[in-house]
């Protein structure tokens, strides 16, 4: 496990939090939808950073690192991808106003990046401690792809998860949404939850849910902590931007999940397999990006195509 020093932790903390700040804060302090060229935009440039960003590895770590980076990234924005279609059937689920869909994405951000950082640490100490627990990760990921791959549409039961029935159960929640507040206090001074919370808690348990299978994916590809860090930085970065960008034409992409279940399951396979066989890095990366680019090529050739008026 390569060792990063501590100022390269806190320099490429700062640069995330400056993006941060400019993203959410700054050009985009009013909460809003972000048009088609606005998210193009914002994509294409964090798309761009995080390239650059696999040449500063490169520069520090040399060819192979940089190559882990690349093929973490490109499995991390897969099942980022996947995560927005779990959000777009919770928005509709809920009926949630378009207005008031980018500020539950951007506080979702927020939750994602510390949770992330949280299992990412937890999963480095594992491996550390208990180097056998890496077949048991790719154990689930065999599952979890497996599972993927044979379920047909993707469904929502909101109604049916704990932390939702937690809450609930601990705070009374009114009947519509209150413009975009979380939190309003009735006349008789009761503090209530609006909808708008319950949305937020059920988009930062599926990216909890999602984080359970893309942390150990990640690391089927490196063992380094903060390789695995800024692919998932980078991937999350760009999860607001991109909902945006693909929200109107998520349905065309039917075969995508179908590849990201690919990729779990190929991940899981090198981990399983890692004490026999040992696959280069950059075949990882070459077949991560074939079933990634297959997927969508697949998708749009099989799209249907638009009812012609007769």
């Amino acid at each position: 496990m390569r060792h990063t020093p501590m100022e390269v932790w806190v320099g490429f903390s700062v640069v995330v939090g400056v993006l941060l700040i400019l993203d959410l804060f700054v050009l985009n302090r009013k909460s809003h939808v972000l048009s088609l060229k606005e998210s193009a935009w914002w994509t294409g440039g964090l798309v761009t950073l995080a390239g650059l960003f696999g040449l500063f590895i490169f520069q520090r770590e040399g060819p192979e690192a940089m190559l882990e980076y690349y093929a973490g990234y490109l499995l991390e924005l897969s099942l980022s991808v996947d995560n927005l279609f779990v959000f777009i059937l919770l928005f509709q689920y809920f009926a949630v106003p378009p207005a008031l869909r980018p500020k539950v994405l951007k506080w979702g951000i927020f939750g994602a990046l510390i949770m992330r950082a949280i299992m990412i640490g937890a999963g480095a100490v594992l491996l550390t401690r208990f180097e056998w627990i890496i077949y048991v990760f790719g154990a689930i990921l065999i599952i979890t792809g497996a599972k993927m791959f044979s379920s047909s549409e993707e469904e929502v039961h909101p109604e049916q998860n704990p932390l939702l029935k937690l809450l609930k159960k601990f705070v009374p929640v009114t009947q519509g949404y209150e413009g975009d507040k979380f939190f309003v206090r009735t006349n008789a001074g009761v503090l209530m939850a609006t909808p708008l919370l319950v949305v937020l808690v059920m988009v930062e348990w599926t990216d909890l849910v999602f984080a359970i299978d893309s942390i150990p994916a990640v690391y089927g590809i490196t063992r380094d902590p903060f390789i695995v860090y800024s692919s998932n930085v980078f991937a999350i970065l760009g999860l607001r931007s991109l909902f945006f960008l693909l929200a109107g034409v998520m349905d065309k992409f039917r075969y995508l999940k179908p590849g990201v279940a690919l990729i779990l399951i190929f991940v899981g396979i090198k981990m399983v397999a890692a004490a026999w066989v040992h696959l280069p890095v950059a075949v990882s990366l070459m077949v991560i990006a074939g079933i990634l680019l297959g997927s969508i090529l697949l998708s749009l050739w099989k799209a249907p195509s638009p009812d012609l008026p007769s």
